[in-house]
């Protein structure tokens, strides 16, 4: 193996770890805000490492311009949808999750949840 294709694993194995830890993040996070900020993050890093992996496989050819415009529509669009998620959410009134002091939960009236 070349260094180039070591380098491709190594990218393609990072994207899969972030992806990984990116849907952790989803199940455990507590509100639709802090797990849209999971996949927020981790969708926009993951296609990053898995296209740069996919760049090296390829070299220079078109494919590999075309894995560019990909990343490159991906790095606008995924913060822009996520964005436009929660400010929707906020606008219709979802409350983000609030931890007291005390430790527990509260809704936007201030009872315990």
């Amino acid at each position: 193996m070349d260094i180039l294709q070591v380098l491709s694993a190594i990218l393609l194995g990072l994207g899969a770890l972030l992806g990984v830890v990116g849907a952790i993040g989803i199940l455990r996070f507590p509100d639709f805000y802090t797990r849209m900020h999971a996949a927020g993050i981790t969708d926009t890093l993951c296609t990053g490492f898995f296209i740069g992996g996919l760049m090296l496989q390829f070299g220079m050819t078109l494919a590999s311009v075309k894995l560019l415009l990909i990343f490159m529509f991906m790095l606008f669009t995924c913060p822009t949808a996520t964005h436009a998620l929660a400010k929707a959410a906020r606008h219709g009134g979802l409350p983000p999750w609030v931890k007291t002091d005390a430790g527990r939960a509260v809704d936007k009236e201030g009872r315990a949840t």
